[in-house]
């Protein structure tokens, strides 16, 4: 029994492995530029170990962006559970998801490489497990009560989760409104302002 909980252990530490070393190259690298036998190498272990594990480079690249997910969704939930008030719990949630996604290693592995390697399909249904299923339940609660008009939630979560999505991509262009490595404090500042002036407008309609 102990040489088996050993060798299940030994076998969760590689996946681990593995899974940190391919984020880090997915992230700095973007995924094509990734090979599956240069992380199975970087790692220690044989690439028959890493197809074992993830079964390809894109399943490896699959984990890494769920794991990047719901890193990004427990931010969110914690920034709105510091708060009682719903709509300040909404303002807060987004708030956060913008910040975490202005992040180069999240905006590269999520918003990036994630829609372009899976699909937008398989895509969309990892985001509703993750950040898009908090959002729709926050804008639930609000509409129940009264704070917002009453209306289908589905589309009005994919309008600003897709406005979110597009703002973390703005903030972290070289264009002048970051380095190419994430946000400057001017631009985010700015984006979240235009994100509360956003929300602000829905609640207005309810007036």
């Amino acid at each position: 029994m102990s040489e088996q909980r050993s060798r299940a252990e030994q076998r969760e530490e590689t996946r681990r492995a593995l899974l940190a070393e391919g984020r880090r190259r997915f992230a700095r690298h973007g995924y094509g530029s990734v090979v599956l036998a240069e992380v199975a190498a970087a790692t220690g272990v044989t690439k028959g170990a890493a197809y074992h594990h993830f079964g390809s480079k894109a399943g490896l690249f699959r984990a890494v962006l769920e794991q990047v997910q719901q890193e990004v969704a427990e931010q969110v939930v914690s920034a709105a559970e510091a708060h009682r008030d719903p709509w300040q719990q909404l303002t807060a949630g987004c708030r956060a998801f913008l910040t975490a996604g202005s992040d180069p290693e999240v905006r590269r592995v999520m918003l990036i490489d994630g829609p372009a390697v899976l699909g937008w399909n398989e895509w969309r249904r990892m985001d509703e497990g993750a950040s898009a299923r908090h959002l729709e339940e926050a804008l639930t609660v609000l509409v129940e009560a009264g704070i917002i008009p009453r209306q289908p939630v589905t589309p009005l979560a994919r309008l600003l989760s897709g406005a979110m999505n597009e703002a973390a991509l703005w903030l972290a262009q070289p264009d002048g409104t970051g380095d190419g490595t994430g946000a400057d404090v001017e631009a985010e500042a700015e984006a979240e302002a235009a994100l509360v002036r956003l929300l602000e407008g829905l609640r207005h309609g309810a007036a």
